[in-house]
Parts: structure tokens; sequence; C-alpha cells
């Protein structure tokens, strides 16, 4: 209750009524019209709240100057363990950041909240600054709570909470702005590139707090780039270049540019260019038959490939026109034989080309007799029967022969003097392999 609605029965004195009267009038009449002011008349409000208990602790007998000094003694002991509470608070670019000042122990002492140009955002719930992004979210005695929308990089700073105890005791939570990097730009891709070009890929994005990271894709297999920073002010500048030798596989692949950032986690940007590569053709011809035969049916079909697409394939015979169309259909680029015979034996050539150069690929053409084919067939079936006997019979011989050897120990003739004239009798030595056990002593070997 305020000390100018006690009645004289509050024991107050006369001085402390009028002094308190007089503060009203004030602080109000600055409220209106100097809203800095706030968080000094609030403060002088609290003291004579003071005032006022210690008053009526003494019966309205102390004198005023009494009063001031007993005050602020009680002020300090109360403060004990009044310590304000924050923390940091990172924010997007755009977002909302809610700023929360918290008081475990507070004996009715007024919270503020401050920016980092020490101009007062809210005292209490007295809204002090102009701004109609910051708004009040929850007052009380133990906690202040403060949001600010639309949050730009010049809010980015250190802000303060007060605690107006005697003395004051602050506490400090830096907001954090994070810059959105902007959609990121490909620079550089010539329409079409030419096979054998040397193209340089550059990928930009501007507004990104901290720097933001740039990757490179060829499809979806990452691929490297040299990266460039520069900072803009409280933003960053980012570039990423790519460096190619085009060739005929990488027409049609694309290119992608990834911006990597911790403001964007869920919707990453990127920027994606295909690229066109110009390149002559190159030609391949596909038979249907491996062994043509006299009669049949034959198809030969020109592969090309390039870009821009090859002009009408040529076919050719021996280096001339084809001699006969009406067994010989050219379709686009197929050549059909309705019915093959021995005249169609020769060099088929097919040629495609475009405005950066042409190619052209061979095929021999070598009709068989089907009989001669069967005849052939039957002499070569014969001849592997005949050899699959020889090779089967040697194979029985090489065992039979074996298993003799290793049934029986044969006879050993060893002459070291062959050809000596003093061993005429050195010829023959003859082991008996045969008998039992009880010849056992006569089974032995003679080396003479």
């Amino acid at each position: 209750m305020s000390i100018c609605g006690e009645n004289d029965k509050g024991g107050l004195s006369l001085q402390v009524f009028l002094f308190c009267l007089i503060h009203h009038l004030l602080a109000h009449f600055a409220l209106a019209l100097f809203p800095a002011c706030m968080p000094f008349f609030f403060s002088l409000r609290n003291h004579f709240r003071d005032f006022q208990t210690v008053a009526k602790q003494l019966g309205g007998r102390a004198q005023t100057k009494t009063l001031k000094v007993m005050a602020s003694k009680g002020r300090v002991q109360g403060a004990s363990g009044q310590y304000p509470l924050v923390q940091n608070v990172t924010v997007t670019q755009g977002g909302t950041a809610n700023l929360t000042c918290r008081v475990e122990y507070n004996d009715n002492t007024s919270l503020q909240w401050s920016n980092p140009a020490q101009q007062t955002l809210f005292f209490g719930d007295k809204k002090a600054l102009r701004d109609n992004r910051i708004e009040l979210v929850h007052a009380s005695w133990s906690e202040l709570t403060i949001s600010i929308s639309d949050v730009s990089l010049s809010d980015e700073g250190m802000y303060t909470c007060s605690l107006f105890t005697m003395p004051v005791r602050t506490a400090r939570a830096y907001l954090t702005v994070l810059g959105v990097p902007e959609k990121p730009e490909i620079n550089g891709l010539k329409k079409p590139a030419v096979e054998g070009d040397y193209i340089t890929l550059t990928c930009i994005t501007q507004g990104s707090k901290p720097a933001a990271d740039l990757r490179w894709f060829r499809d979806e297999k990452e691929v490297k780039g040299a990266k460039e920073v520069n900072a803009e002010g409280k933003t960053f500048t980012v570039q990423s270049s790519l460096q190619l030798h085009v060739d005929r596989n990488d027409d049609g692949v694309a290119y992608t540019c990834r911006v990597d950032h911790v403001a964007l986690v869920q919707t990453p940007q990127q920027a994606t260019e295909v690229l066109e590569v110009q390149y002559a053709p190159r030609v391949e011809i596909i038979h249907s038959l491996e062994v043509p035969q006299e009669g049949q049916y034959l198809k030969l079909e020109c592969l090309s490939k390039g870009n821009p697409s090859p002009d009408p394939v040529m076919w050719t015979k021996d280096g001339g026109e084809l001699p006969d169309l009406e067994r010989m259909i050219v379709d686009g680029r197929e050549l059909t034989f309705t019915s093959l015979n021995k005249t169609d034996n020769g060099t088929y050539r097919c040629e495609a080309s475009n405005h950066l150069g042409r190619s052209s690929a061979e095929y021999v053409l070598y009709v068989y007799d089907p009989n001669a084919l069967g005849q052939h067939g039957t002499d070569h079936a014969l001849i592997g029967g005949v050899v699959a006997v020889v090779v089967f019979v040697t194979l029985c011989l090489i065992i039979v022969l074996g298993r003799y050897l290793a049934r029986h120990k044969g006879t050993y003739l060893t002459n070291e003097a062959k050809g000596a004239d003093d061993a005429p009798d050195a010829d023959t030595a003859i082991i008996n392999a045969e008998g039992n056990h009880a010849h056992a002593e006569e089974k032995k070997e003679y080396f003479i």
C-alpha cells in the first residue's frame, strides 16, 4: 500500500507524508514525458516503501533523516542472495528472440532490461522504449521476460538485466543474430560447351553470418571446389569455383551448388545447372548374325551418337554404292538383306556426321554355304571322336602299366664299366622278385 494512502492512524509523520506525495506526483509526471527516467523513480519508490515499513515499526516517532539511514541499511541486508540470472540467446535473422531474467529470491525489487545502447526496454511491466517489435511476455517480482520480433543484425549485442537493490546488481546476456545466406547463383556456364573446352563454374551466396560453406555435387557425387570468403559489414559473401575440362561424358550432367549454414537446418539452399556439351559423332555397327549363310535374313544397324544429332547415316559397299537395292533395303540407320548370297560378300561401311566432325565403322560380310558348313561340321565331329578314343586308350594303358609295376619288382642291370677291357662279365645281374616270406633271404639285389 502506498504511503500517501495512509491516514492519521498509521502513525506516519507529516514530513514523510508530504515527501511521499511529492515523489508520486513527480514520478507520474516523469513517466509521462521522460520514459528513460523510469528506473530512477521506481528505485526511489522502493526506497519510500521501505520508509513506510520502518516508520510503522517506530510508531511514527522517528525523524525523516533517521528513517532514510535505517531504510538504506535494511535494503543492503535484504539484498543478500538476490542475483539476476540470464542466458545467452541465439536467433535467426527475422525471427523472434526471448530475453528472460530471473531472480530466485526477491523482496519486491523491480527488474529492468536494457539494450546494448543502454536504453531501457522494460522496467518491470512498464515499457520504456517505443519499439513495436519489443513486447512484454511475463513480468513478476521473480521474472521479467520480453520478446524482440523480426530481429535484425543491428539487434545483436549485450543486453543487461538490472535488479535495483542497493547496490544495483546486473547480469548480461549476449544476443547472437544469425545472418541467413541468400540462395546461391551459378555463373560462368557456357551453353553449349564443346568437347575439350575448359570452363569455370562459380557459385556465390551473400548475407551469411557466420560465413556459409559451399559444396559442389556432380549429379550425386561430391566434388571439391576452391572457396573464397569476403566480409561485407557484419555479413559474409562466399564463393566457390569449379574448373572443368569437359568431354562427351559431361553432356546432360547436373552440377549442384549447395549452401550449408547453421541457420539452414531443414531447408538448405542450392542451385543446379545442367551442362550441354557438343561433340562429334561416334559410330558402331551391330549385326544380327554371327555366321551369315546363303538364304538367311541379315540386319546391320549403324549406331551413331553425337551432339547435335548426326545427319542421316550413309551406307556403302567396298567404297561405292550399294549394288542391289531390291535385296539391300536401307531404312534410316538400318541395312537389311532379305536373302543373302555369295555376291553380298564385301566390306560395308556406315558414316555419320555433324558440324563438329564425322565418324565411320566397317563390317566385313562373308556369306557361308550351308552345305559346306554341314560337311565341315561332320568332319570336325569325326576327328573329335577319334581324338577322344585315342586319349581314352592311352589313359587305360598308363593305368594298367602303373598297377603292374607296383606289384612286381624288376631286374636292374648296372654296367659301370661298360666298354672296359677288364670287365667282360659285368653284363647281367639277376634279382628274383618272386616268392613269399619263406624265400625272403633270396630276394636280394646284386650289383656287379
